[in-house]
């Protein structure tokens, strides 16, 4: 009974970074085929992605207090679930910034961006996959690495579409609606950072 329960806290790891790349396709989706007037629907499929993590945190979270033996500190298993449905979170976010702000046109900068997103949300859900045998995993550190440095990749694509927004647009309102849009976007990155940074402590904690 114990492997069992062991095997479902790290299969919901799994599948909460699942949700995240659902989420992450939906935004690339989105604004590879841009439409302003149907994006209410783009809004109402990641919302249901978002739902779908919530439901996996909530269920762990009810295991988790009704457990006497867990396979890494509890601490860490409430950490690591909340900062998973924090990417989830983040990545709605973004599409609720679009079409809260009624933007009618995708901005070029936003794509790079939302590739180095992509990317994250990809390679975290093959770190949790590394996670679920974290003490025997030769390539953990390595996804770590790679969400870090893909982290470092969106920070100087954010700073470098800022100088640019604030720069070459004239528009106070633009600027202010586009500056969200790319902080947003940034957040998505930070929060998978934050999940690699959960990993590391664990492995710090226990090998």
């Amino acid at each position: 009974m114990a492997r069992k329960q062991d095997s479902f806290y790290f299969d919901t790891f799994i599948s909460c970074a699942e949700c995240a790349v659902k989420a992450s396709r939906i935004l690339r989706e989105c604004i590879d085929d841009y439409n302003p007037d149907v994006l209410f629907k783009e809004l109402d499929r990641v919302h249901e992605v978002e739902h779908e993590a919530d439901v996996l945190k909530h269920e762990m979270m009810n295991v988790l207090l009704k457990a006497f033996i867990t396979p890494i500190d509890r601490e860490d298993i409430t950490l690591m679930s909340q900062c998973l449905d924090e990417v989830v979170d983040k990545l709605e976010d973004v599409v609720q910034r679009l079409y809260c702000d009624n933007i009618r046109t995708i901005r070029k900068e936003m794509f790079e961006v939302v590739d180095i997103v992509e990317k994250c949300c990809n390679e975290l859900l093959e770190m949790m996959k590394d996670f679920a045998d974290f003490k025997h995993s030769k390539t953990l550190k390595e996804r770590i690495i790679n969400i870090n440095t893909l982290e470092e990749d969106a920070d100087k694509v954010f700073i470098r579409n800022m100088h640019q927004l604030h720069t070459t647009v004239e528009n106070p309102l633009e600027i202010i609606v586009w500056r969200d849009v790319y902080r947003y976007l940034e957040q998505c990155a930070d929060a998978c950072e934050h999940v690699a940074d959960a990993c590391e402590r664990v492995l710090m904690n226990n090998t």
